[in-house]
């Protein structure tokens, strides 16, 4: 079974689950998932996670992402992209000075009220399978930050930009409340994810690519678990509680060799022991103690 990290190029009309099947299928292992779902019409990075590497997807450096997409003024649809049914239009005639403003206005910290074609749950049911009922729900508004945003190209109705933002933002959302706060209508007309926490556009590569390629070269793409986490801080154990740390028990301060990047502030590390990454441990600073959070080691390896 293969462990670590494979950044996909997600292409069009794939779903993020359906590049999870056609994996299973080319590697054939079970045991995949990915890290953020990209909706059919959108491209780019998506990392997948592999064997073991599968507990890393709630563990994601920052969650921060970056997307280049294209607003198109002037259409609201059912589904804030422009794939959706049309619902409404509206101007496009807006000054380029009113559009810089409303976009740059997002720029920060705002609340963003989740679409309804979008997969999150509500009392066990996925939103999209409501919309599709023709059900539409109360959603809770939930904050999301724009970390940076940038016009790279405005032809209206058309506006190009580059958007980094924090784990949960929705674009299309994104598009639409730009129109809302311009007093028109707006959807996104494209969308692709440039960067993915650590993996990039560059880094990717398509499903035909990872069928053709030998097992030696597939590796080469893959990043592995211990790598993933390198933000971290590399702790190791003595010698004499190796048997402590590959069992999962918690490690006690003086456990750790002295040369260790042992700093008591911070909250993660990843734990080593006779050289071997057992996993990531939290540093418990009033029982100075690591707790394991994840464990990574396989004992019959």
């Amino acid at each position: 079974m293969i462990d670590g990290i494979l950044p996909i190029y997600k292409e069009k009309s794939y779903t993020s689950h359906d590049v999870v099947a056609k994996l299973r299928g080319i590697l054939k292992q079970k045991k995949i998932g990915h890290t953020g779902t990209l909706d059919p019409d959108a491209t780019g990075v998506l990392p997948v996670c592999l064997g073991a590497a599968t507990k890393v997807s709630d563990m994601l450096s920052t969650g921060i992402k970056e997307y280049r997409t294209t607003m198109l003024l002037g259409i609201e649809t059912d589904t804030q992209d422009i794939g959706g049914k049309v619902l409404r239009t509206g101007t496009a005639d807006i000054s380029e000075d009113r559009l810089k403003e409303a976009i740059y206005s997002f720029k920060g910290i705002y609340l963003q009220e989740p679409p309804m074609y979008s997969a999150i749950k509500i009392n066990g049911k996925k939103l999209v399978d409501l919309a599709r009922q023709g059900i539409e729900v109360e959603r809770k508004k939930r904050e999301v930050e724009i970390i940076e945003i940038e016009i790279e190209r405005m032809e209206l109705p058309e506006v190009d930009m580059r958007v980094l933002c924090s784990k949960g933002t929705y674009i299309r959302t994104l598009c639409h409340d730009i129109g809302k706060a311009l007093g028109t209508v707006a959807c996104m007309k494209s969308l692709i994810r440039t960067k993915h926490d650590m993996f990039e556009l560059s880094e990717c590569i398509s499903l035909k690519k990872v069928e053709n390629l030998s097992k030696e070269d597939l590796d080469k793409h893959i990043v592995k678990i211990e790598d993933y986490f390198n933000y971290l801080n590399k702790v190791e154990v003595l010698e004499e509680y190796h048997r402590y740390a590959i069992n999962g028990n918690k490690i006690e301060w003086d456990f750790i060799k002295s040369d260790s990047e042992k700093i008591k502030d911070c909250k993660m590390v990843r734990l080593y022991s006779m050289g071997l990454f057992i996993g990531i441990y939290e540093y418990i600073a009033e029982k100075k103690l690591y707790k394991p959070l994840k464990m990574f080691y396989i004992k019959d390896k």
